[in-house]
């Protein structure tokens, strides 16, 4: 079996992702043929999905909102990390059979990564870290990039004789989050107040990447789409929350980033 990924061991991890969306249904069908994850539980007009069990989507239907405007603060992306480079690669192999629109694959030194969107405009990424070790740091800095994958690398770390993808493995998490913000020196500055997050790596003045416990990065924060972004309107699609586990955590709490986004806490370990 393999070993949960060293981003949920940290001492604060990403839990767990709410999208509002005006098709839920749709949505989580989607989640469910592409991404591979499985129904868990409905509650209301909330769908959960995870992988083996463990919740890492929450849907929650409203047929009223608006779409989605991606200049304003929100989601970019939500990042479902898979176990093993192998896993990835059977994924890919999944998504030539498919048909599956893919927008981009990237080597990003840290890890290696595919990226789509969903019906409903909300970003995706799936991927997989190369062994911590082989991590460049600086300093506090961890060196990241934006290079071509080597996809043919990539699926050749599948067994000869596999059986492919079968959904989401076991020990599949969100291993991060990525935010639109109106200005990353603000997000900077709150997620190291508000979470104790280290500030692990920067592109230039538009994008800022923040961890806990030594990761390449929880949670990014850019101004690629949406520079100068107010307050969000929470009448439209797409990120509803982000919730944060805890290992210190004495109870559940609400907070709101300086742009509105939801940011729960949930005490535990990862399990």
């Amino acid at each position: 079996m393999s070993e949960l990924p060293f981003a949920a061991t940290a001492p604060v991890s990403v839990a767990r992702v709410g999208l509002r969306a005006r098709d839920a249904e749709g949505l989580a069908a989607y989640y469910r043929a592409i991404v591979g994850l499985e129904e868990l539980a409905r509650d209301g007009e909330t769908i959960t999905l995870g992988a083996a069990g463990r919740p890492l989507l929450a849907i929650e239907s409203d047929k009223a909102a608006k779409p989605d405007d991606p200049r304003s603060a929100g989601l970019f992306h939500t990042a479902f990390l898979l176990p093993s480079r192998a896993d990835l690669g059977r994924w890919i192999n999944h998504a030539i059979a498919e048909k599956i629109k893919v927008e981009g694959a990237s080597d990003h030194l840290v890890s290696e990564a595919l990226y789509l969107t969903d019906p409903e405009g909300n970003g995706i990424e799936i991927y997989v870290d190369r062994p911590r070790e082989d991590w460049a740091w600086k300093g506090s800095q961890v060196a990241m990039a934006t290079e071509r994958m080597d996809v043919p690398g990539v699926v050749g770390s599948v067994p000869a004789g596999d059986a492919g993808w079968q959904g989401a493995p076991q020990n599949t998490v969100i291993g991060h989050v990525h935010l639109r913000v109106g200005d990353p020196r603000e997000a900077e500055a709150w997620w190291n107040r508000e979470f104790g997050f280290d500030t692990v790596a920067k592109y230039g003045a538009q994008a800022v990447f923040l961890s806990s416990g030594g990761y390449h990065h929880h949670i990014g924060a850019n101004t690629w789409q949406s520079a100068g972004a107010g307050h969000r309107d929470n009448g439209r699609t797409g990120l509803a929350w982000v919730e944060m586990r805890a290992t210190d955590a004495d109870g559940e709490v609400s907070r709101e980033d300086p742009w509105g986004t939801v940011i729960r806490t949930v005490p535990g370990k990862p399990v």
